[in-house]
């Protein structure tokens, strides 16, 4: 296992998309677990889906004093500079993106405004701080058609099949120039299919389920012959947490010039689940939570469909290097993880 040579206790973290799924529960685990810590959290609150969720997210850090929200753009070059001459961070997380592979196809300007020129002046604002690590999310997209399972990163990642793997792939790229020119340690993650209560309501968890409780039907693609490796959001912070204590080493090669303090890893479940196993699963739960009724027609409102332009027939992480760096691989069932987003639906929802 690798040690840590980051101290969380007493630094300050920079967290862009704070108000978002993965931002909001990482923010609470760094206040909940580390003294004196001073986290700041950015997020522009875009109306992809329901901003209300979003604020209920922000409303629990209410309680903390150590907390600060900056309602802004990543892509303001001007806002980003003044919260790192402000604050002066010395890790920062970038999770603020626009997700979604299949609304990357209908609304490209929102990817390339956020997952590329936001990106861009965070590593620049990196650069000029001189961080101590900077963390960043990737996703499972980049291995697009990729055959070979489980996916390494060690694999090659060459031929995305949407706008938003690409823009994560060229996240990678990007943040690995900026390792080798300006030696700053620099870590990757790719997110495999990320779930949990007060998720993104775009996710096929959550969008079923509204529809099953509107009558509605849902739709299952690839005529449900797809799997995916779904990731608890405890699972992926925990992941971060462990990661964000370990920049990568500042060292020279044989040539005297610096190697890049850079990493990749995949944070997944490496248990690839098919979607009809899960649509079952997630109606036995919502069942289980009392969120639909015991003789619910599911048959009646299930339609297998052909696959989605930007889909992939299956996402599956290997995850042996971030057991071997960290002492961590995710474990939390898919069942476990649809029982606790079920009895959140029916807390929260209803």
């Amino acid at each position: 296992m690798l040690n840590y040579n980051i101290n969380l206790d007493g630094s300050i973290v920079l967290v862009t998309g704070a108000a978002g799924f993965i931002g909001s529960n990482l923010c609470m685990r760094l206040l909940n677990d580390y003294s004196n810590i001073k986290v700041i959290g950015i997020d522009s609150i875009t109306d992809y889906y329901d901003v209300n969720l979003k604020y209920e997210r922000l409303n629990k850090f209410d309680v903390f004093n150590n907390f600060t929200f900056i309602k802004e753009s990543i892509a303001n070059k001007d806002v980003i500079n003044k919260i790192f001459d402000e604050y002066k961070p010395s890790v920062v997380v970038n999770l603020a993106a626009q997700a979604g592979v299949r609304y990357s196809i209908t609304n490209p300007d929102a990817y390339i405004e956020s997952n590329i020129i936001g990106f861009y002046n965070i590593l620049e604002a990196c650069r000029a701080y001189s961080v101590e690590h900077f963390v960043y999310a990737s996703s499972s997209s980049v291995y697009g058609m990729n055959s070979k399972v489980p996916y390494s990163t060690d694999d090659k990642v060459d031929n995305p099949v949407s706008l938003y793997a690409a823009t994560k792939r060229s996240n990678e790229l990007m943040a690995h120039s900026y390792s080798k020119l300006y030696n700053i340690p620099s870590t990757g993650l790719r997110f495999f299919t990320v779930y949990g209560p007060a998720g993104r309501p775009d996710m096929a968890y959550f969008g079923f389920t509204n529809k099953l409780r509107e009558g509605k039907k849902i739709q299952v693609f690839n005529y449900g012959n797809c799997k995916r490796d779904f990731t608890y959001i405890d699972d992926i912070v925990e992941g971060i947490v462990r990661v964000l204590q370990h920049a990568p080493e500042k060292k020279n090669g044989d040539d005297g010039l610096p190697i890049p303090p850079y990493a990749l890893y995949n944070i997944g479940n490496n248990h690839p689940e098919n979607l009809l196993d899960f649509v079952t699963i997630l109606q036995e739960e919502l069942v289980a939570a009392n969120v639909l009724p015991c003789d619910y027609d599911f048959d009646s409102h299930k339609e297998l469909v052909a696959m989605q332009p930007g889909d992939v027939p299956i996402t599956f992480a290997d995850t042996n290097p971030l057991e071997r760096d960290f002492g961590f691989k995710p474990s939390t069932s898919l069942r476990d993880g649809l029982r606790k987003f079920a009895e959140w639906y029916k807390e929260f929802c209803l």
